[in-house]
């Protein structure tokens, strides 16, 4: 390296298990680099594997694929240095072998940040810090690194370190104390609202504390409920953040060293609250459909909030020729919610169906009186009504190869204000991990440069329509009071008591923290959907569903 050599940060969209498409990528990137004068290109965890590859990597067929990718990296290197994630083989290099229930399988795996340059592997250093909270498991797949890791390249010291590893202030000050010229950490760091400012402060603070420059990739795109927004940014010795990636989209970031510390010329802004968790939503539809080979959407159109930002979000994502919206009135359904639905779908664009469900429900009600004769009216009727609808859904979704798109917000999730192989049925959930309140927001945020969602959407008063004059504020505290609440439940792991003592009546704070608990069965049971808060109903929430736990 010379005394300004580029460094190009790769953000890129690994595809699970792509091995090929993967390694095009890098290629590709490698090509372009060599043709820029760039000396060095770094692409973030596991970018050979995607991030997480799960159970997967317990397969022998993955290391069989993974010995095959060492020529095929190699060759991208010649010319250039390249970092990339990938997991190596534990048994290939020290030789060790697990013959207990599978002899074919080898003992363990590193979750490792490879580095090769001209043709040959020079290096791999493999991840201390194996995260094992939230949504990663890395201690089911991988052996810790023991080790601080150094790559000289022509004559720079360049540290190592993967994701989790910077933020034990332990491993950057040993990988320091060898001797460093700046650090460059590879991540798979999943989106959650607000993090990207949690790093930033994060790596000023681990750069000031060694006075030493750390360049910062990430992982970009939608894998089953995991978002990665990118955003992969440098920050000088001085905690300085000297160049910044855009959030959601594949992206290059060069750097330079310019043989003191690291500077870059481009800065992208940091976009609002609002515009980073739309953006988020619409890359978890985007490449859920694009990864699992779907190509259009359905869901039920209500005239609701919540499937009205839905639908905005299935529209952004997939473009309008892939939405097909349904509205499924019944008898207790307003004319104003027909209205409004169609109007929302008149102007995005998108195909549009009036389906009444009155026929369906009368025929199962007229089945069921026998059994339904001295009971009275209660949820069951409520409940066949949004069970007619998912019936309907399904069958187009069948028929047509559509994906159903469910509607219902975490609020409603958490409280199980939703109904089984109804409105939960589908398969993927766009909003099953965003509030009520952020629900509001984002409809405002949609509408912010003209209607989209029809005002009277937002402004009226929230309701399931599944019996006359019903209102979500009939059984349900206002939203900004429930939301709160259960976020100190769900998110932040506060009892009913520490609740109480901040501030809210004792009466709603137990009901809502039972009605939580009491249906875990139903969340257990739900679609899979983007995860954007700290601590979404997936991965990271495992709470069993048969116990006598109480608070």
């Amino acid at each position: 390296m010379t005394q300004t050599s580029r460094i190009r940060l790769l953000q890129m969209d690994a595809v699970v298990g792509d091995f090929d498409a993967n390694l095009q990528k890098l290629a590709d990137a490698a090509e372009a680099a060599r043709n820029e004068g760039v000396a060095i290109i770094v692409a973030p965890e596991l970018a050979l594997t995607g991030y997480p590859p799960e159970d997967l990597l317990l397969r022998p067929a993955l290391i069989d694929k993974l010995n095959a990718s060492e020529s095929r990296l190699c060759e991208i290197s010649r010319g250039i240095t390249l970092l990339v994630g990938a997991p190596s083989e534990l048994a290939r290099e020290s030789g060790a072998w697990d013959l207990g229930n599978n002899s074919a399988r080898p003992a363990s795996l590193w979750n490792s940040l490879l580095v090769y340059k001209d043709g040959v592997r020079v290096t791999a250093y493999h991840k201390q810090s194996l995260p094992n909270y939230q949504v990663f498991d890395e201690r089911r797949y991988f052996v810790a690194g023991s080790l601080p890791q150094v790559c000289e390249i022509d004559g720079v010291r360049i540290g190592l370190l993967v994701c989790e590893d910077v933020w034990v202030p332990d491993i950057v000050e040993a990988t320091c104390k060898l001797g460093v010229d700046f650090i460059v950490v590879v991540n798979a760091s999943p989106f959650a609202e607000n993090k990207v400012f949690e790093r930033h402060e994060h790596l000023k603070h681990r750069a000031l504390s060694n006075h030493v420059p750390i360049a910062y990739v990430n992982l970009v795109g939608g894998q089953d409920e995991l978002i990665f927004d990118g955003g992969s940014f440098a920050v000088s010795r001085e905690g300085q953040v000297i160049a910044q990636a855009n959030f959601f989209s594949e992206d290059t970031l060069d750097i330079v060293w310019d043989g003191s510390d690291l500077t870059g010329q481009r800065i992208e802004d940091v976009p609002s609250s609002d515009w980073m968790l739309y953006q988020a939503l619409v890359t978890g539809v985007r490449d859920y459909f694009a990864k699992t080979g779907f190509k259009k959407a359905v869901l039920g159109l209500s005239g609701g909030i919540d499937s009205a930002l839905t639908l905005a979000v299935a529209v952004d994502a997939l473009g309008s020729e892939n939405v097909h919206a349904v509205m499924m009135p019944y008898l207790y359904t307003a004319d104003i919610s027909v209205t409004d639905a169609e109007r929302q779908a008149r102007i995005l664009g998108c195909e549009f169906s009036i389906v009444p469900i009155e026929p369906m429900v009368r025929e199962f009600m007229q089945t069921l009186n026998p059994f339904f004769e001295g009971h009275p009216v209660d949820t069951t009727e409520e409940n066949l009504q949004s069970r007619c609808r998912g019936v309907l859904l399904m069958a187009l979704s069948n028929k047509t190869g559509a994906l159903v798109l469910t509607t219902g917000n975490k609020s409603e999730m958490a409280v199980g204000y939703a109904t089984l192989y109804g409105d939960m049925a589908g398969g993927y959930a766009v909003l099953k991990d965003v509030w009520k309140t952020r629900v509001y927001d984002l409809a405002r945020f949609v509408n912010r440069d003209g209607e989209v969602i029809p005002e009277r959407v937002i402004t009226r008063p929230p309701s399931a329509e599944l019996a006359p004059g019903q209102e979500d504020s009939h059984s349900l505290p206002p939203y900004d009071r429930l939301d709160t609440m259960l976020s100190l439940y769900i998110e932040s792991d506060l009892s009913p008591q520490e609740i109480i003592e901040s501030g809210f009546d004792p009466s709603e704070v137990k009901r809502m923290c039972r009605l939580v608990d009491i249906n875990e069965y139903k969340r257990r049971q739900s679609a899979v959907g983007p995860r954007v808060t700290v601590r979404g109903f997936g991965r990271d929430r495992r709470y069993p569903i048969a116990n006598r736990w109480s608070f």
